[in-house]
């Protein structure tokens, strides 16, 4: 062989070796990329994650309020004892207005009277 010959080959084995370079170098920095975006995906789901905490916590919270709130209201059968007594109740003011109309007629002829006298 001679040393063009020699050299052909060198400069053949060179080329490919800097061309695997620059493939290697290519595929690789996709995967760099790729392991960026993974991460950035990751810190968004953590941020999501921990913000679906937090309301979690303030809707527990709220809930346990608003139940703490509902036992102190009255249950179907109180309503239903108060219902009547309002009723009851309702009944013995009508009777009592009934009864008051005569006071309120003698109140009225008393007033009329006494307006009658004031003028003479």
């Amino acid at each position: 062989m001679t040393p063009a010959e020699y050299l052909l080959y060198v400069n053949t084995a060179l080329a490919s070796l800097a061309l695997l370079g620059h493939l290697k170098g290519y595929f690789s920095s996709g995967e760099k990329t790729l392991s960026e975006k993974l991460l950035s995906i990751e810190k968004k789901m953590d941020e999501r994650l921990s913000k679906a905490e937090s309301k979690l916590i303030e809707y527990d919270r709220r809930i346990q309020a608003i139940e703490g709130e509902i036992k102190h209201l009255p249950d179907r059968s109180t309503t239903h004892r108060m219902e009547l007594a309002m009723s009851e109740i309702n009944g013995k003011l009508n009777v009592m207005a009934e009864r008051l109309k005569p006071i309120e007629a003698i109140g009225e002829r008393l007033q009329e009277t006494l307006m009658e006298q004031a003028r003479k």
